[in-house]
């Protein structure tokens, strides 16, 4: 492939504050810039793919200071427009992980969220572009994101770009009168590549979930509903060519254990299965994944090769302070192990 891979989504602010009130009596409180479709596009261009970004920030100065360092990041940022008075964060109490509450959001007015369908020359704005990465976030914010999420989708399929979509499930944002069933398929009927996981699909999609899953707990159980959630998404939605599904599992104390599957005609490729006793931040793991996917798609890498890397650096970066990976493709490829046993 030659062009650019665009990523659509909202800055994000994420305010980490120590739990129990210490922020207080520090008067200190570490700020990162990220959101899940930020993160995927610093991880490419870090990975020397030439990417950029999409989005909508507030004409002032705290948002030139983003854009900054989005250009530092070597991420075109031509396609960041500028109206509204907010950017959008969220508060996470440090060691904290979104899909385990205690997030706060507070993203309502922001510049992101007023956007409509009508708000851009969609076709104009994705010139150049052979890859457009959309996330289900976006959508949850509300009804005028989600129709503009649909509506970029659809001017991109109709271009031959290539789109791709992270089924991230937040729960707490799909507060504005539809659920996520009411707007995802409409969205994923675009997507050529879906990445989640089991749960992720049945909330957003409506895929058939085993609920007793857990009690048995082998690998090759949730790898066999993988592919089943794989091929129902496969038949649901035609376009969808690759479907990727991510097992993240935690290990008392405080250490996770992680593997994934990648699906595509027809066969199944699976990561090794990869263990830590800690972890220093979780946020982000995800969209390194994402990332990793389009990675070795993008370059037409060979399905297990992808879903090695793609898993390896997710992995990596759970060992990272902030939303965004810093690893190298050395890095990443340093730590793929070259042979591995799934129990």
């Amino acid at each position: 492939m030659k062009g650019k891979i665009c990523s659509f989504g909202e800055v994000l602010l994420r305010y980490s504050p120590v739990a129990q009130g210490d922020w207080i009596r520090q008067a200190s409180m570490p700020v990162f810039v990220g959101g899940a479709e930020l993160n995927v596009a610093t991880a490419l261009a870090g990975w020397e793919l030439p990417a950029a970004y999409c989005s909508v920030l507030p004409p002032n100065s705290l948002a030139d200071d983003i854009v900054d360092y989005i250009d530092s990041k070597e991420i075109d940022s031509s396609r960041i427009s500028r109206s509204g008075k907010r950017i959008g964060c969220y508060y996470l109490p440090q060691g904290n992980d979104i899909k385990q509450g205690g997030v706060i959001y507070d993203r309502e007015y922001s510049a992101f969220s007023e956007l409509t369908p009508t708000s851009a020359d969609w076709d104009s704005m994705l010139e150049g572009t052979v890859w457009l990465h959309l996330s289900a976030i976006s959508p949850a914010l509300n009804e005028g994101v989600a129709q503009t999420c649909i509506e970029l989708a659809r001017v991109a399929t109709k271009k031959g770009i290539t789109v791709s979509i992270d089924l991230n499930h937040r729960s707490q944002l799909w507060k504005y009168g539809k659920s996520p069933l009411d707007v995802m398929p409409e969205l994923v009927q675009y997507c050529d590549v879906v990445m989640g996981n089991i749960w992720s699909a049945n909330a957003l999609l409506g895929t058939p979930l085993d609920a007793d899953i857990h009690a048995r707990g082998q690998v090759s159980d949730y790898l066999d509903h993988a592919k089943s959630t794989a091929t129902n998404i496969q038949s649901l939605f035609p376009r969808c060519k690759v479907m990727a599904n991510t097992f993240r599992f935690d290990v008392p104390p405080g250490g996770l254990r992680y593997f994934a599957s990648l699906d595509t005609a027809g066969k199944q490729y699976v990561s090794p299965e990869l263990r830590t006793s800690s972890v220093v931040d979780r946020i982000g793991s995800g969209d390194c994944f994402m990332a990793g996917l389009i990675y070795g798609l993008y370059q037409q890498h060979i399905p297990q090769d992808v879903i090695n890397f793609a898993a390896t650096a997710a992995f990596g970066k759970l060992q990272e302070k902030g939303d965004a990976t810093q690893q190298t493709v050395a890095d990443v490829k340093s730590h793929i192990p070259t042979s591995f046993i799934l129990p």
